[in-house]
């Protein structure tokens, strides 16, 4: 079985909406809750873990051992950093950082023992790739945002990179498929209160089209 691992509430409420759930079809977990579809011959497991490293590692790690999985795709939204791209451009990242391990003041960002780096060969290359930076801090602040973009990092969020280095830990293969939902915003000369506001509206916005996206045109290729 392959488990659809999801983050936020409003990305598992798009998932389903897409998938036209029906109440006596979702099951309770201590995570979240979850549901069961066969896709091409394969049947696959969609599960809400909640938000922050915490959840997306405890989640699946229930998953993982309750249902015996063999795979893992962590789909969802995450915030741009390179801003070669813009809102709604679907990611299948080939490396899971995680930049929130280290005390940055003498060490550098990411240490070497939180890099998982994901083999995509199977899969063919035409599609967006980089590397996802993981923290449980939101990249929000501007400061932050920058931050990330001298360290390459080409998105962000708040749970794949530590879900990758606990699916290695289980010798379990993690696919990520990522879409831009919003950007972070300079705030300087603004309210930092209504710059998130702002920032959040956007979010909201593009979190459906985001989930449409990728299980309309990605999820089958990487099943």
């Amino acid at each position: 079985m392959i488990g659809i691992s999801i983050a936020t509430k409003w990305e598992y409420g798009a998932t389903l909406e897409y998938f036209g759930t029906k109440d006596n079809e979702r099951f309770g977990y201590p995570y979240g809750e979850y549901f069961i579809r066969t896709i091409n011959d394969t049947e696959l497991i969609f599960y809400s873990t909640g938000v922050r490293k915490v959840n997306g590692v405890g989640g699946n790690q229930y998953m993982i051992s309750t249902f015996n999985l063999t795979k893992v795709i962590v789909a969802g939204t995450c915030a741009g950093i390179d801003d070669k791209f813009s809102n709604l451009d679907i990611f299948v990242p080939d490396k899971a950082v995680q930049y929130d391990c280290t005390v940055k003041e003498i060490e550098p960002l990411i240490k070497q023992s939180f890099i998982v780096d994901i083999d995509l060969s199977n899969y063919g290359n035409d599609f967006y790739t980089g590397t996802i930076g993981t923290a449980d801090k939101a990249v929000v602040m501007w400061k932050d945002y920058l931050e990330l973009k001298e360290n390459e990092i080409t998105i962000a969020d708040t749970e794949a990179g530590a879900i990758a280095y606990i699916c290695k830990k289980n010798d379990v293969e993690c696919i990520i498929i990522k879409g831009i939902s919003d950007f972070p915003t300079e705030e300087s000369n603004s309210d930092k209160f209504e710059s998130n506001i702002e920032q959040m509206n956007v979010y909201l916005e593009n979190t459906p089209k985001v989930m449409n996206k990728i299980f309309g045109e990605y999820i089958n290729r990487f099943i």
